[in-house]
């Protein structure tokens, strides 16, 4: 290995370990900043003829950890990830976020009404009948 091959070697090394750094900073730097910040999970909403069903990535999550509220306007998922690694764990890399997660849904719960909640795979499915006469 030649001298250029190690100085980019090391600069590779230098950038990564910066953007871990990062990472971390801003994922427990904003946990103690605001307990109202907190990481938003991704959704899929898909529509049937007769059904609506909300699909939300939270691998890692265990259904205990996840409350569903409704109210007029939609629906909010939310709940908290733990952190799985001990204090004596050497961490290499951390790109999942942790921490509490919240979700604000946007749904016509006039005409929509629940039919299933279940966690499948790492995914809240949520699915909704719709309510007849409001198709």
């Amino acid at each position: 290995m030649g001298p250029r091959d190690l100085s980019t070697w090391m600069w590779g090394d230098a950038l990564s370990l910066l953007e871990q750094a990062e990472r971390l900073h801003r994922q427990f730097v904003r946990a103690h900043v605001s307990e109202a910040q907190c990481w938003e999970p991704p959704i899929d909403v898909m529509e049937s003829e007769g059904a609506v069903i909300v699909q939300v990535a939270l691998p890692g999550v265990p259904a205990a950890a996840v409350v569903v509220g409704f109210d007029p306007c939609g629906i909010t998922v939310s709940g908290i990830r733990a952190f799985p690694a001990g204090r004596a764990a050497r961490i290499h890399r951390i790109e999942i976020p942790y921490g509490r997660f919240q979700r604000r849904i946007a749904l016509p719960m006039h005409a929509l009404e629940p039919a299933g909640q279940e966690l499948v795979d790492g995914c809240l499915l949520l699915t909704f009948s719709k309510v007849k006469g409001s198709r």
